[in-house]
């Protein structure tokens, strides 16, 4: 996002508490897809259609990401149906 590279819109902030995840998860537009932080092959996710679906997802992606990761940490993004995109990870060590 500080590069100016076109990003998925979402919710990655530090404030976990329900309230704010369900008025980020409005700002974001519906459906979202909700990610346990420390999440991997799928454990913690969940997609949400429409708000009435929200809170209770909310409450078992943080349980979920509990039990699986000790974290119950989530982040929102804006789920996308058809999306095409390229990842790219960066691994280093101490010499760069």
């Amino acid at each position: 996002e500080n590069a100016n590279v076109p990003c998925t819109p979402g919710y990655h902030g530090d404030e976990q508490s329900l309230e704010i995840l369900i008025e980020e998860s409005k700002k974001i537009g519906f459906p979202v897809m909700l990610k346990a932080v420390m999440g991997g092959g799928g454990k913690g996710m969940r997609m949400v259609e429409k708000e009435s679906e929200l809170e209770e997802n909310i409450l078992a992606c943080q349980r979920e990401a509990q039990a699986s990761f000790g974290d119950s940490r989530i982040l929102i993004e804006k789920f996308l149906r058809k999306p095409r995109h390229v990842e790219l990870q960066v691994f280093a060590d101490s010499f760069g």
